[in-house]
């Protein structure tokens, strides 16, 4: 399982200097990937693409940019743009985001987001290959195509929970990335569905990254209590409160990896036994040093 990091999970404030510093002690620390979200600060895509030019081996990627306020159009070019910028690492996580958001927020329709997602897809992907698309659809009418000649193929990543995304992402996709979605739902719901959508489509096996609240800490409780109050929006979308209650959860506290040493060590073995491929740790500041502390971990993992 390749061990990555993420900066903001919480936002980013726009401080491009601090994302650039984060990702180049993350590369030299030997972390597999550099993942930003996508929230209410710094743009993600435009931030890994100065990043990618002042690093040179790690992944970088989008963990997640919604789909709606960007055209795919638009949204290809930037990606091709930014694998231009990371020479061939970067890798684009994409997303519904939520109702709140779409509609509440940016006052566009949120209806039917299965069938955005399909047509978006149909649009999007032949983009990221590199080839030109001609789709009519109910949502899109496209008939367009980018210059990016010898620009690698962006890998695409779809966060799917439902089983209507997960059949598009085994579909569509290269893989999922998750949130708040613990490791019962993950062993029981998740990888294997995406997996059979995957080997129905006739694609290759699919990453499956996981992103996880985590903190290396001697008072799990507190911890928990901590992650409850710093993620506490998470716990009321209704994407991720479907996962919570699927895994039994009361919050995102209950689905946080905390503790010692030997208990996140014995959960990261877990998620690889299950299936994931790729773990994004989102350290928190569950106490004073614990970002530091769990940070100092992963990064001994990651050999």
């Amino acid at each position: 399982m390749r061990i990555g990091t993420m900066t903001g999970a919480a936002g980013n404030s726009g401080d491009l200097d601090r994302v650039v510093r984060e990702a180049r002690a993350a590369e030299a620390a030997g972390f597999a990937a550099f993942w930003a979200p996508q929230i209410f600060g710094l743009d993600a895509i435009a931030a890994l693409c100065v990043v990618g030019r002042e690093t040179e081996r790690i992944e970088l990627g989008t963990a997640v940019v919604p789909t709606y306020p960007r055209h795919p159009v638009a949204l290809a070019q930037q990606a091709l743009s930014a694998q231009v910028a990371c020479g061939g690492r970067f890798t684009l996580g994409i997303g519904l985001s939520h109702k709140l958001v779409i509609e509440d927020m940016l006052g566009l329709s949120y209806e039917r987001p299965a069938l955005h997602m399909r047509e978006y897809l149909e649009v999007l992907v032949p983009l990221l290959r590199g080839e030109p698309v001609s789709y009519e659809g109910e949502q899109y009418r496209v008939k367009a195509g980018l210059e990016f000649a010898g620009t690698p193929r962006v890998p695409l990543l779809l966060a799917a929970l439902g089983p209507a995304m997960l059949q598009l992402c085994g579909r569509y996709a290269d893989g999922t990335v998750t949130w708040m979605t613990g490791p019962r739902t993950l062993e029981s719901h998740i990888v294997p569905r995406l997996r059979e959508a995957a080997s129905a489509a006739g694609r290759a096996e699919p990453r499956v990254l996981c992103s996880f609240p985590i903190a290396l800490t001697n008072d799990a409780e507190k911890a928990r209590e901590v992650a409850d109050q710093f993620f506490k929006l998470y716990g009321t979308l209704p994407s991720y409160r479907a996962m919570l209650d699927r895994e039994g959860a009361a919050g995102p506290g209950d689905v946080a990896i905390v503790g010692s040493e030997r208990e996140l060590r014995s959960a990261l073995e877990r998620l690889s036994e299950i299936g994931v491929t790729d773990f994004n740790g989102a350290p928190f500041p569950a106490d004073e040093g614990a970002e530091r502390r769990t940070s100092e971990l992963l990064r001994s993992l990651t050999g």
